[in-house]
């Protein structure tokens, strides 16, 4: 899985869990994954894992008073629960109420059996390795056994199997402006589909000339196999 790329596996990961959630949960997942949580995600989760398993943005808890509370990420491996929060100073330090809040909230999440870990979004600005060893020592016995977990195959999306369904018919090959003509698409969606294929591992692309441009893509799946239907 390290070998993907983050770009590709963030929007996957993300595009997944907004499909799963409505209304308020879907809202606050829109919301809240900002620019501290993606850049915790990529500096800190992404070295740590090279996946997304078991980690969930903007996860309903409810709180001591019954009302839902959203944490930035919450990890679950086994009968674990780890809670990330991205603090920011200008949103948390200034408001004495909302401070207190926060304090109670973590209280009320170790009580439940949570292990809570509160992140300064300078220190991830600015001192990020800092982080990442921190975590690594302290999430150490856990980060062994979730790498013995079974990671979830690749999904693919209607488009990635016309893709592969038109590679078959064309000797193996997906060349992005004449599949896009025969499948009705634009072109830049092909490449963009052709892309995450790649990073799948369905699809190789083929470099061309000295320049290494590519215009075409070779199909590495089998005619048979089940992510074609």
């Amino acid at each position: 899985m390290r070998g993907l790329s983050f770009e590709a596996e963030h929007e996957k990961w993300m595009d997944w869990h907004l499909d799963k959630r409505h209304g308020e949960r879907k809202d606050a997942l829109r919301r809240g994954h900002g620019y501290g949580n993606r850049l915790f995600v990529e500096k800190i989760w992404w070295s740590l894992m090279g996946h997304f398993g078991g980690l969930h943005p903007e996860y309903e808890v409810k709180d001591w008073r019954g009302r839902s509370y959203y944490a930035d990420f919450v990890w679950i491996v086994g009968a674990h629960r780890f809670v990330f929060e991205i603090m920011d100073y200008g949103s948390h330090g200034k408001d004495r109420t909302k401070y207190r809040m926060d304090l109670n909230r973590v209280l009320f999440l170790q009580s439940q059996g949570y292990v809570v870990f509160l992140i300064s979004l300078d220190e991830l600005k600015e001192n990020s390795p800092f982080i990442l060893s921190m975590l690594r020592h302290s999430l150490a016995p856990y980060l062994t056994a979730a790498a013995q977990e079974p990671q979830p195959k690749p999904t693919f999306g209607k488009i990635e199997r016309q893709l592969m369904r038109h590679a078959l018919l064309h000797d193996r090959i997906v060349r992005p402006a004449a599949a896009a003509k025969e499948l009705e698409l634009h072109k830049h969606t092909v490449i963009k589909h052709c892309r995450n294929l790649v990073e799948k591992g369905r699809l190789r692309a083929i470099p061309t000339g000295s320049t290494g441009k590519i215009y075409c893509y070779e199909y590495m799946g089998t005619a048979q196999s089940p992510d074609l239907l």
